[in-house]
Formats: structure tokens, C-alpha cells, sequence
């Protein structure tokens, strides 16, 4: 799975699942986003055994787009955290390179030794701040840019604020209490791709989904926010099909740059 098929998925789902849950089955939850019309999720190293979980994932469905999540491009840090860490390290971004993962994603920024190693190669989505982490991190490489935690930086009103700033080239994707009330005033500030955990979904039922391992019913509530997203974006876009466009239609309509080589 290469770079322009990858980001082409993400565009096509419109958003990313951050898998998060070590309660919940990693390719049983890959199934139910299937189910939903979604064909990419991220696996966070927040969970255990990520290395193994995505490993598992790539091999048991090698068609479905699986991310690393929750890195940190800081060979430092890693050391200071896995030797408090030894029996759960934290995995490095050539770890879960190796390990299968289709693209990458951090809560802050990439480190320019990772990018002179990997973009291009593998779509990268650092976390970014502000309008210059965005600029900075996009000029180095950077396909899409994360805006986190998106709900604390002032959610879809941040990302209307910075967006002209960057001259609207830039996708953001923002990330951290996304939800179906907060959708439509991303996808109206002019956000192609959302990410988001699984406490978009109401508490109860999310129980029910842990407790009876309901794939199911997981699968229900994910398509609700995938039509969700799918309405909206047609609304917006009324001259283009998400659900075939190639990278070069979206980008052309929406103004987008995905810095694809």
C-alpha cells in the first residue's frame, strides 16, 4: 500500500478512528469500520502491545489501511520512557514502519531527521498547534496536518481561525472531542478528513459495545458518523464523489495541497 493509495483512502473515508480501546478486539473493530463504509483506522501506541496489534491487523486484513498513532519522534524521550517502561516500551516510527503501519500520526510534531527518512515514503500527519506548527511541519513534508487537541484549541472556531492564515492549502485534521455536534461546523470551516475516539459515541451504548463485545452495534454507530461525514461533505462539494475521486479532483475542487511527490 503505497503513499497516494493511503492518503486517497483517508480522503475517500473522511475520517479516522483513533483505536484506543484495549478492551476491544483490534481487527473485530476494523471489521465493524468496514461494515461502515470506512477503510482505514489508527492503532495508538497508548494501547498495549501496539507493535503486535498492528502486526496482526496488516496481516489479518492487508487491504485495510492501518496507522501508528501516538508516536514520538524523539529518540530521547523514547529511551527516558522505555527504560521507566520495560515491559510495555513505547515503539520508535521505524518500529511500526516494519511492523506494517500504512501511515503515521503524532500528537506533536515529527523531528526533521524523520522527515528527511520518511516523507515521501509513508503519508505522515504530525500534531500541530498553531497556524506555524502547520506551515512548518507541512513545508518539511507533512501530507496532512493534525490540529490537537483540537476541542482545548477552541475546535472547529481554531480551525476557522487559522485556516485563511495558511491560505486554506493546507487539510487539517482535527482530533480530541470530535463529535456529531461539533461535524457539521468542521466540515463547514473547510475539514475534508476528521479523526476521532470512540467517546464520540454515547457512554451507554459504548458500554454495551465493551461489555458484550457487540462488533455490530459498533459497526451501526460508526456508519452513523460516516453518513454523517459523507452528507456533509456533498453539501459542501456538490461537484465532486468523494467515494471516487482521485487525489488530483479533491485537491483541484477543495484547494488542498496533500504533498504527494
Amino acid at each position: 500500500m503505497d503513499i497516494r493509495s493511503t492518503i486517497t483512502t483517508l480522503l475517500r473515508d473522511g475520517f479516522i478512528l483513533v483505536f484506543n480501546q484495549d478492551k476491544l478486539d483490534v481487527v473485530k473493530t476494523a471489521e465493524a469500520l468496514i461494515k461502515a463504509g470506512v477503510n482505514n483506522m489508527e492503532v495508538t501506541c497508548r494501547i498495549k502491545k501496539p507493535l503486535e496489534n498492528l502486526a496482526r491487523l496488516r496481516k489479518e486484513l492487508p487491504d485495510f489501511s492501518a496507522g501508528s498513532a501516538s508516536l514520538i519522534d524523539s529518540p530521547r524521550m523514547l529511551d527516558v520512557y522505555n527504560k521507566a517502561h520495560p515491559q510495555d516500551p513505547l515503539p520508535s516510527v521505524a518500529q511500526v514502519i516494519e511492523a506494517g503501519a500504512c501511515y503515521l500520526v503524532s500528537a506533536i510534531n515529527f523531528s526533521d531527521a524523520g522527515f528527511e527518512e520518511f516523507a515521501g515514503r509513508i503519508p505522515m500527519i504530525p500534531g500541530c498547534g498553531s497556524a506555524t506548527e502547520v506551515v512548518s511541519q507541512f513545508s518539511k513534508g507533512a501530507n496532512l496536518c493534525k490540529i490537537f487537541p483540537a476541542k482545548q484549541l477552541g475546535g472547529p472556531a481554531f480551525v476557522k481561525a487559522i485556516d485563511p492564515a495558511v491560505h486554506k492549502t493546507i487539510s487539517l485534521v482535527p482530533t480530541g472531542g470530535t463529535n456529531a455536534d461539533n461535524i457539521p461546523d468542521y466540515i463547514n470551516a473547510g475539514v475534508l478528513v476528521l479523526g476521532a475516539s470512540f467517546s464520540m459515541i454515547e457512554k451507554p451504548v459504548m458500554k454495551k459495545i465493551v461489555d458484550e463485545q457487540d462488533y455490530e452495534l459498533l459497526a451501526g454507530e460508526l456508519r452513523k458518523i460516516k453518513e454523517l461525514i459523507d452528507k456533509l461533505r456533498r453539501e459542501k462539494y456538490p461537484n465532486i464523489d468523494f467515494a471516487s475521486a482521485s487525489i488530483e479532483q479533491i485537491s483541484q475542487v477543495t484547494g488542498r495541497n496533500f504533498n504527494i511527490p
